[in-house]
């Protein structure tokens, strides 16, 4: 049995990392042409890992479904990417930001990750700005930064609201310079479908190339996956719809652990779900709270009457509407972190108060402020006793500058004018914290298998922070992997090209074929997306937003027999030696079947409420989050042994030395 070794070092806590490379083993430039490096996924983390690590030397092979790395999900990050520069002179520091981010994820991350995090935050905007980035800049052509939720400080650089296809562009460009380089070899439209392990290690994958249907045997001295969240195993998300758990998965069954599945984000500002037949959601950028007021009619008359179509929100005098964040929260506000946002939404809809026809949708109201903006525009220039309409032209002016292309995005999707009408949001699943175990040098319990970015669980506990998803997956990808995967590999400066046929490539191929032949001759009467449907309906009424004993047990009992029914009664037109979307999805939903089933899991073993995972049981007097500190301070390692209701727990006791454990406020 595998046993939990964080590796973390010893010594105080803003050392660690830099002691830790000072005596590290590294692979000089000569060995590293010998060694090849897998990297699964060229998103934000796998993208900007490929473009480094070929950069040092070795050589990389890299995967993606995609026809292309620049349309990776990352490219949908809108708000921006927090690193402690202090640019505002508003106090913060790396220990700040090391501070927020547990907090924010209600003490459930790992401190020595989590610091290291933020000591190399600063590197990652120079990086960025050296390969062009366009970020946002002030009047006088300094980086300009924002706040987002669950902080006190600014310190969110951002790109209008395209900060995460402006940062994925950069990391193509240093990919595409090594791909020209012949350092990096890119499979576009691959999917990896297993991991190959040779005397424990891993040593390669099995993929398949999605136009063709051809499978592939790949080798390498190491494997990085980085593949992204697990979201969409609430079927609507505010994932990009290829979004999967595949490669995650698969190298959980390999004998990765896999580390707090029930710790999801629930975003707060999401555009309301219109009806049963919608296929995805879509994210309206947290940046959007530094200047909207999120509130609900004060009387329940008011939303009734919204609700029937028989009033509209710019109706409603300022007396009585509740801005219910600001009434609640007074020292955060509309910037308390996502999972209280969320809650505290659901919470005031619950009651009746919700505000679109199907009673789930708050309002994101931009009129205070464009008259604050309008009135400060109009001094700048020099506009005495400007009118009404010169303010809210001026104020329009700034928000459209600010957050222009989401406004668009907004009325092309709603069809109602955001500038004159309250936005409409709603809570949507997002953000995966949970994923594969690794330790502090990113590696998995499988030897020579890494995991970055949001498929690792290492650094966000129990909810994470607006704007620090980008922010994890650039400092794994440009700053911690580089170093940390050398330290692995020195070992392997004489072992040569890892052959392909030999007897684990041979196995682990015949079971990828013959789970693809299985879904092709399966003569069922039902597709994909039926099962993918049913199981997102238990995840979200049972395993959602709030949880409870009971409905956990039974989405354990249904997703089962969802699963059972998936297997006998799935149905997959075409063939397997073509371009077939079907049979991918097929495969990709096989795996949410067990992943969900082993995250309702990790949630009933949780007898607390922390973050993201709310259990109806645990709550303080006032309806907020209440943690077992005693109990439950610990990262819950999944051990996979045939089932998901077999999984083996393993815990790794979580130390606070730097940080005082305590009850989060945000009051």
């Amino acid at each position: 049995m595998t046993t939990l070794n964080s590796r973390v070092p010893e010594g105080p806590i803003k050392d660690k990392w830099t002691l830790y490379k000072d005596k590290i083993n590294l692979v000089n430039p000569a060995n590293k042409r010998n060694i090849d490096i897998i990297v699964i996924g060229t998103g934000l983390a796998g993208g900007s890992a490929a473009a480094t690590l070929a950069e040092l030397g070795y050589s990389v092979k890299a995967f993606a479904y995609q026809d292309s790395p620049r349309r990776a999900h990352s490219i949908a990050a809108q708000g921006g990417i927090n690193a402690s520069k202090n640019y505002m002179g508003d106090g913060d520091s790396n220990y700040r930001l090391f501070y927020d981010t547990v907090k924010g994820g209600d003490y459930r991350s790992r401190e020595a990750n989590v610091y290291r995090l933020a000591e190399v935050s600063g590197n990652i905007i120079d990086q960025c700005v050296a390969q062009g980035v366009p970020f946002a800049r002030d009047y006088g052509g300094l980086l300009d930064n924002r706040s987002f939720g669950g902080v006190l400080v600014s310190r969110t650089f951002y790109a209008k609201g395209q900060t995460g296809q402006q940062l994925l562009l950069g990391a193509y460009a240093a990919m595409n310079r090594q791909i020209a380089r012949g350092k990096i070899e890119m499979f576009n439209r691959h999917e990896m479908l297993d991991i190959v392990k040779i005397d424990g290690k891993a040593r390669g994958i099995i993929a398949r190339d999605l136009i063709s249907g051809k499978i592939e045997r790949h080798s390498a001295h190491a494997v990085v996956i980085a593949t992204g969240g697990y979201g969409n195993v609430y079927y609507l998300s505010t994932n990009a719809m290829g979004s999967n758990a595949t490669a995650a998965w698969k190298i959980h069954k390999k004998g990765a652990y896999f580390a707090n599945p029930c710790f999801t984000q629930i975003h707060p500002t999401c555009i309301p779900r219109s009806g049963d037949y919608q296929s995805k959601l879509t994210l309206m950028s947290e940046s959007l709270r530094n200047d909207g007021r999120i509130w609900v009619p004060a009387k329940i008359e008011d939303a009734k009457a919204i609700q029937q179509g028989k009033l509209k929100p710019t109706e409603i005098a300022e007396e009585d509407r509740d801005y219910y964040l600001e009434r609640r929260y007074p020292a955060f506000g509309n910037l308390v972190p996502r999972d209280v946002a969320s809650r505290a939404a659901k919470e005031r809809c619950d009651a009746g108060y919700g505000v679109n026809a199907t009673g789930e949708a708050v309002y994101l109201d931009f009129k205070a402020a464009i008259h604050r903006y309008g009135r400060e525009q109009a001094k700048i220039h020099g506009i005495s006793n400007p009118s009404e309409e010169k303010i809210i032209e001026l104020g329009e002016g700034i928000i459209e500058a600010k957050y222009g292309n989401l406004f668009q995005m907004y009325e092309k999707i709603i069809d109602e004018n955001p500038y004159k009408t309250p936005m409409m949001i709603y809570p949507a699943t997002h953000y995966t914290m949970g994923g594969v175990w690794v330790d502090y040098n990113l590696m998995t319990t499988v030897p020579g298998l890494y995991c970055i970015g949001e498929a690792n669980f290492s650094d966000h506990g129990a909810n994470r922070l607006g704007a620090s998803a980008l922010m994890q997956g650039l400092a794994d990808g440009y700053f911690v992997l580089p170093y940390t995967i050398g330290d692995y590999l020195s070992d392997d400066i004489r072992t040569g090209k890892i052959a392909t046929d030999t007897k684990e490539f041979d196995e682990v191929e015949k079971e990828v074929k013959d789970r693809l032949e299985f879904f092709i001759n399966n003569k069922g009467t039902h597709s994909v997306d039926y099962f993918h449907k049913k199981l997102g309906l238990v995840m979200w009424n049972k395993v959602g937003m709030a949880r409870n004993e009971k409905h956990l047990k039974e989405a354990i009992q249904e997703i089962q027999e969802i699963r059972e029914d998936f297997w006998k009664n799935v149905k997959v037109p075409g063939s397997l030696n073509e371009f077939n979307q079907e049979l991918e999805k097929a495969g990709r939903v096989a795996d949410f079947l067990e992943l969900g089933e082993l995250f309702a899991k990790d949630a009933l073993e949780r007898e607390e409420s922390c973050g993201g995972h709310f259990r109806e049981e645990h709550v303080t007097e006032d309806g907020e989050a209440k943690r077992d500190d005693k109990n439950y301070a610990y990262v819950a390692a999944w051990e996979y042994t045939g089932k998901p209701s077999e999984a083996i727990l393993h815990k790794e006791q979580l130390e606070f030395k730097d940080i005082e454990l305590k009850t989060r406020s945000y009051k």
